[in-house]
Protein backbone atom coordinates (compact mmCIF):
# COMPACT_ATOMS: atom_id res chain seq x y z
CA UNK A 1 0.00 0.00 0.00
CA UNK A 2 1.01 3.45 -0.95
CA UNK A 3 2.45 5.01 2.43
CA UNK A 4 2.35 8.87 2.22
CA UNK A 5 3.90 9.80 5.79
CA UNK A 6 6.78 7.49 4.85
CA UNK A 7 9.97 9.76 5.78
CA UNK A 8 11.24 9.31 1.87
CA UNK A 9 8.19 8.66 -0.45
CA UNK A 10 7.94 8.04 -4.42
CA UNK A 11 5.98 10.81 -5.82
CA UNK A 12 6.47 9.47 -9.06
CA UNK A 13 3.44 7.87 -9.73
CA UNK A 14 1.53 11.07 -8.07
CA UNK A 15 3.66 13.49 -10.16
CA UNK A 16 2.27 11.42 -13.38
CA UNK A 17 -1.48 11.11 -11.92
CA UNK A 18 -1.51 14.84 -11.65
CA UNK A 19 -0.44 16.12 -14.89
CA UNK A 20 -2.79 13.49 -16.77
CA UNK A 21 -5.25 14.72 -14.57
CA UNK A 22 -4.81 18.41 -15.25
CA UNK A 23 -4.97 17.54 -18.92
CA UNK A 24 -8.22 16.47 -18.59
CA UNK A 25 -8.17 12.24 -18.08
CA UNK A 26 -10.70 11.23 -15.59
CA UNK A 27 -9.26 8.03 -14.92
CA UNK A 28 -5.81 9.72 -13.89
CA UNK A 29 -8.02 12.04 -11.33
CA UNK A 30 -9.99 8.78 -9.99
CA UNK A 31 -6.13 6.65 -9.27
CA UNK A 32 -4.80 9.41 -7.80
CA UNK A 33 -8.20 10.14 -5.25
CA UNK A 34 -7.79 6.49 -4.59
CA UNK A 35 -4.51 6.58 -3.50
CA UNK A 36 -5.08 9.37 -0.46
CA UNK A 37 -8.15 9.07 -0.03
CA UNK A 38 -7.99 6.01 2.92
CA UNK A 39 -5.26 7.98 4.76
CA UNK A 40 -7.42 11.40 4.58
CA UNK A 41 -10.57 9.03 5.93
CA UNK A 42 -8.45 7.78 8.77
CA UNK A 43 -7.81 10.91 10.15
CA UNK A 44 -11.31 12.19 9.74
CA UNK A 45 -12.15 8.93 11.92
CA UNK A 46 -9.88 9.85 14.70
CA UNK A 47 -10.98 13.68 14.64
CA UNK A 48 -14.74 13.11 14.70
CA UNK A 49 -15.41 9.65 15.92
CA UNK A 50 -18.51 8.52 13.61
CA UNK A 51 -17.76 6.63 10.50
CA UNK A 52 -20.57 8.73 8.35
CA UNK A 53 -19.37 12.20 9.67
CA UNK A 54 -15.92 10.88 8.63
CA UNK A 55 -16.92 10.41 4.99
CA UNK A 56 -17.96 13.72 4.89
CA UNK A 57 -14.72 15.25 5.87
CA UNK A 58 -13.11 13.31 3.80
CA UNK A 59 -15.09 14.09 1.02
CA UNK A 60 -15.34 17.82 1.80
CA UNK A 61 -11.37 17.91 1.98
CA UNK A 62 -11.03 16.01 -1.48
CA UNK A 63 -13.46 18.52 -3.35
CA UNK A 64 -11.24 21.06 -1.85
CA UNK A 65 -7.79 19.33 -2.85
CA UNK A 66 -9.29 18.34 -6.57
CA UNK A 67 -10.87 21.46 -7.28
CA UNK A 68 -7.38 22.92 -6.36
CA UNK A 69 -5.52 20.71 -7.80
CA UNK A 70 -4.59 22.92 -10.87
CA UNK A 71 -2.61 25.43 -8.65
CA UNK A 72 0.13 22.70 -7.77
CA UNK A 73 3.05 23.52 -9.35
CA UNK A 74 5.18 20.88 -7.56
CA UNK A 75 6.91 23.47 -5.74
CA UNK A 76 6.47 21.43 -2.69
CA UNK A 77 6.19 17.49 -2.45
CA UNK A 78 2.41 16.90 -3.57
CA UNK A 79 2.10 14.88 0.02
CA UNK A 80 2.84 18.26 2.00
CA UNK A 81 0.59 19.91 -0.30
CA UNK A 82 -2.34 17.48 -0.03
CA UNK A 83 -1.87 16.45 3.44
CA UNK A 84 -1.54 20.48 3.97
CA UNK A 85 -5.27 20.99 2.73
CA UNK A 86 -6.40 18.24 5.14
CA UNK A 87 -4.86 19.36 8.64
CA UNK A 88 -6.37 22.98 7.83
CA UNK A 89 -9.80 21.72 7.04
CA UNK A 90 -9.94 19.25 10.44
CA UNK A 91 -8.60 21.73 12.44
CA UNK A 92 -11.02 24.45 11.55
CA UNK A 93 -14.45 22.37 10.39
CA UNK A 94 -17.56 23.08 12.35
CA UNK A 95 -17.78 20.42 15.08
CA UNK A 96 -20.18 17.43 14.49
CA UNK A 97 -19.98 13.72 15.09
CA UNK A 98 -18.11 12.59 18.46
CA UNK A 99 -16.93 16.51 18.86
CA UNK A 100 -20.74 17.96 19.36
CA UNK A 101 -20.15 17.66 22.92
CA UNK A 102 -17.20 19.10 24.52
CA UNK A 103 -15.08 15.89 25.74
CA UNK A 104 -12.68 16.26 28.91
CA UNK A 105 -10.48 13.24 30.32
CA UNK A 106 -12.81 13.28 33.83
CA UNK A 107 -15.95 13.26 31.91
CA UNK A 108 -14.99 10.24 30.25
CA UNK A 109 -13.76 8.76 32.82
CA UNK A 110 -16.88 9.09 35.16
CA UNK A 111 -19.15 7.95 31.64
CA UNK A 112 -16.93 4.67 31.68
CA UNK A 113 -17.25 3.99 35.72
CA UNK A 114 -20.91 5.25 35.57
CA UNK A 115 -21.17 2.29 32.44
CA UNK A 116 -22.52 -1.07 34.25
CA UNK A 117 -20.09 -4.48 34.26
CA UNK A 118 -22.23 -7.02 32.50
CA UNK A 119 -22.22 -10.54 31.58
CA UNK A 120 -21.17 -11.09 28.13
CA UNK A 121 -24.41 -11.12 25.51
CA UNK A 122 -25.70 -14.23 24.34
CA UNK A 123 -24.03 -15.33 21.35
CA UNK A 124 -27.24 -16.95 20.31
CA UNK A 125 -28.98 -13.39 20.39
CA UNK A 126 -26.24 -12.03 18.50
CA UNK A 127 -25.94 -11.59 14.37
CA UNK A 128 -22.36 -11.98 14.61
CA UNK A 129 -19.39 -13.28 17.06
CA UNK A 130 -19.28 -12.07 20.51
CA UNK A 131 -15.51 -11.70 19.92
CA UNK A 132 -16.02 -9.36 17.29
CA UNK A 133 -18.40 -7.15 19.46
CA UNK A 134 -15.87 -7.15 22.42
CA UNK A 135 -13.35 -5.82 19.79
CA UNK A 136 -15.59 -3.14 18.67
CA UNK A 137 -16.11 -1.96 22.23
CA UNK A 138 -12.33 -1.82 22.76
CA UNK A 139 -11.74 0.29 19.41
CA UNK A 140 -15.00 2.46 19.87
CA UNK A 141 -13.53 3.14 23.59
CA UNK A 142 -10.16 3.73 22.96
CA UNK A 143 -10.94 5.61 19.73
CA UNK A 144 -13.70 7.78 22.06
CA UNK A 145 -10.45 8.93 24.40
CA UNK A 146 -8.52 10.66 21.33
CA UNK A 147 -11.82 13.07 21.56
CA UNK A 148 -10.73 13.98 25.20
CA UNK A 149 -7.56 15.87 23.59
CA UNK A 150 -7.77 19.01 21.71
CA UNK A 151 -8.32 19.26 18.09
CA UNK A 152 -4.14 19.93 17.33
CA UNK A 153 -3.15 17.65 19.74
CA UNK A 154 -5.07 15.03 17.81
CA UNK A 155 -4.25 15.05 14.75
CA UNK A 156 -0.82 15.53 15.68
CA UNK A 157 -0.97 12.47 17.37
CA UNK A 158 -2.87 10.82 15.25
CA UNK A 159 -0.16 11.40 12.68
CA UNK A 160 2.94 10.90 14.60
CA UNK A 161 2.16 7.93 16.87
CA UNK A 162 -0.32 6.50 15.20
CA UNK A 163 0.79 6.63 12.08
CA UNK A 164 4.38 6.89 12.77
CA UNK A 165 5.20 10.26 10.31
CA UNK A 166 8.49 12.02 11.90
CA UNK A 167 8.28 15.24 13.27
CA UNK A 168 10.41 16.31 10.07
CA UNK A 169 7.14 14.89 7.90
CA UNK A 170 4.84 16.07 10.36
CA UNK A 171 5.68 19.49 10.83
CA UNK A 172 5.66 19.95 7.15
CA UNK A 173 1.93 19.05 6.96
CA UNK A 174 1.18 21.49 9.74
CA UNK A 175 3.10 24.00 8.89
CA UNK A 176 5.25 24.25 11.95
CA UNK A 177 8.72 23.42 13.57
CA UNK A 178 9.74 20.26 13.79
CA UNK A 179 10.21 20.88 18.01
CA UNK A 180 6.53 22.53 18.07
CA UNK A 181 5.36 19.22 16.34
CA UNK A 182 7.55 17.07 19.15
CA UNK A 183 6.33 18.95 22.06
CA UNK A 184 2.69 18.65 21.14
CA UNK A 185 2.86 14.84 20.30
CA UNK A 186 4.78 14.74 23.93
CA UNK A 187 1.77 16.70 25.77
CA UNK A 188 -0.74 14.55 24.23
CA UNK A 189 0.99 11.44 24.83
CA UNK A 190 1.30 12.23 28.55
CA UNK A 191 -2.45 13.41 28.57
CA UNK A 192 -3.77 10.30 27.09
CA UNK A 193 -1.51 7.92 28.77
CA UNK A 194 -1.86 9.40 31.65
CA UNK A 195 -5.80 9.12 31.98
CA UNK A 196 -5.29 5.27 30.50
CA UNK A 197 -2.78 4.55 33.13
CA UNK A 198 -5.46 5.45 35.84
CA UNK A 199 -8.55 4.25 34.15
CA UNK A 200 -8.04 1.78 31.54
CA UNK A 201 -7.68 -2.24 32.38
CA UNK A 202 -5.55 -2.80 28.67
CA UNK A 203 -2.80 -1.37 30.14
CA UNK A 204 -2.90 -1.37 33.67
CA UNK A 205 -4.01 -4.63 35.18
CA UNK A 206 -4.90 -2.72 38.60
CA UNK A 207 -7.58 -0.74 36.88
CA UNK A 208 -11.27 -2.77 37.31
CA UNK A 209 -12.56 -1.77 33.70
CA UNK A 210 -12.32 -4.40 31.14
CA UNK A 211 -13.67 -4.16 27.32
CA UNK A 212 -15.55 -7.98 27.66
CA UNK A 213 -17.41 -6.42 30.93
CA UNK A 214 -18.37 -3.15 29.29
CA UNK A 215 -19.59 -4.81 25.85
CA UNK A 216 -23.27 -5.46 26.67
CA UNK A 217 -23.36 -2.10 28.26
CA UNK A 218 -22.27 -0.75 25.10
CA UNK A 219 -24.63 -2.30 23.19
CA UNK A 220 -27.55 -1.92 25.30
CA UNK A 221 -26.66 2.05 25.89
CA UNK A 222 -26.08 2.43 21.41
CA UNK A 223 -22.50 2.53 21.62
CA UNK A 224 -22.23 -0.85 19.72
CA UNK A 225 -24.46 -1.84 16.71
CA UNK A 226 -24.21 -5.49 16.83
CA UNK A 227 -25.93 -5.04 13.29
CA UNK A 228 -23.53 -2.15 11.75
CA UNK A 229 -20.14 -2.22 12.88
CA UNK A 230 -17.89 0.98 12.45
CA UNK A 231 -14.56 0.14 12.87
CA UNK A 232 -14.17 -3.83 13.17
CA UNK A 233 -14.84 -5.06 9.51
CA UNK A 234 -14.57 -8.45 8.98
CA UNK A 235 -11.57 -8.55 6.55
CA UNK A 236 -9.51 -5.50 7.88
CA UNK A 237 -5.76 -4.19 7.55
CA UNK A 238 -4.43 -2.73 11.06
CA UNK A 239 -2.93 0.31 11.16
CA UNK A 240 0.40 -1.34 11.87
CA UNK A 241 0.22 -2.48 8.40
CA UNK A 242 -0.51 -0.11 6.47
CA UNK A 243 2.20 2.07 8.20
CA UNK A 244 4.62 -0.90 7.83
CA UNK A 245 8.15 0.69 7.71
CA UNK A 246 7.21 3.88 9.37
CA UNK A 247 5.89 3.46 12.80
CA UNK A 248 8.82 3.32 15.01
CA UNK A 249 9.94 1.54 18.00
CA UNK A 250 9.83 3.83 20.60
CA UNK A 251 12.61 3.81 23.58
CA UNK A 252 10.21 4.13 26.03
CA UNK A 253 8.87 0.27 26.47
CA UNK A 254 5.66 1.78 28.36
CA UNK A 255 4.96 4.47 25.86
CA UNK A 256 4.94 1.47 23.20
CA UNK A 257 2.41 -0.67 25.32
CA UNK A 258 -0.07 2.34 24.96
CA UNK A 259 0.61 3.01 21.40
CA UNK A 260 0.68 -0.74 19.99
CA UNK A 261 -3.17 -0.22 21.32
CA UNK A 262 -3.69 2.35 18.64
CA UNK A 263 -1.98 0.74 15.91
CA UNK A 264 -3.79 -2.07 15.98
CA UNK A 265 -6.89 -0.58 15.39
CA UNK A 266 -8.09 -1.20 11.60
CA UNK A 267 -7.11 0.92 8.99
CA UNK A 268 -10.26 1.63 7.48
CA UNK A 269 -11.80 2.25 3.74
CA UNK A 270 -14.56 4.91 3.15
CA UNK A 271 -17.28 3.96 1.60
CA UNK A 272 -18.25 3.88 -2.03
CA UNK A 273 -16.12 6.85 -2.04
CA UNK A 274 -15.33 6.03 -5.58
CA UNK A 275 -18.90 6.46 -6.46
CA UNK A 276 -19.61 9.80 -5.00
CA UNK A 277 -16.52 11.15 -7.08
CA UNK A 278 -18.04 9.50 -10.38
CA UNK A 279 -21.42 11.30 -9.39
CA UNK A 280 -19.92 14.76 -8.94
CA UNK A 281 -17.45 14.05 -12.16
CA UNK A 282 -20.60 13.36 -14.29
CA UNK A 283 -22.41 16.56 -13.16
CA UNK A 284 -19.71 18.53 -14.39
CA UNK A 285 -19.04 19.78 -10.49
CA UNK A 286 -15.19 19.94 -11.56
CA UNK A 287 -15.01 20.47 -14.82
CA UNK A 288 -13.94 23.97 -14.58
CA UNK A 289 -11.31 23.58 -12.82
CA UNK A 290 -10.21 20.49 -14.38
CA UNK A 291 -11.81 20.58 -17.56
CA UNK A 292 -12.29 16.79 -17.24
CA UNK A 293 -13.42 14.09 -20.20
Amino acid sequence: MHNPFAEVVDESTDADLIERAKNGSRDALEELVLRHQSWIYNIAVRMVFRVQDAEEVTQEVLIKAITRLGTFQGESQFRTWLYRITANHVLNMKRRGGEAEAQTFSGYAAAINDTPDLDLPDPKSMPIDVPLLVEEAKISCTTGMLLCLDRKQRLIFTLGEIFGASDTVGSEVLAITADNFRQCLSRARRDLYQFMQGQCGLVNATNPCRCPKKTKSFIEAGHVDPRQLQFVPLHRQRISEAAEGVVRTIENTVEEQYAAIFREHPFLEPRNQLDWLRQLLDRGDFGTALQLN
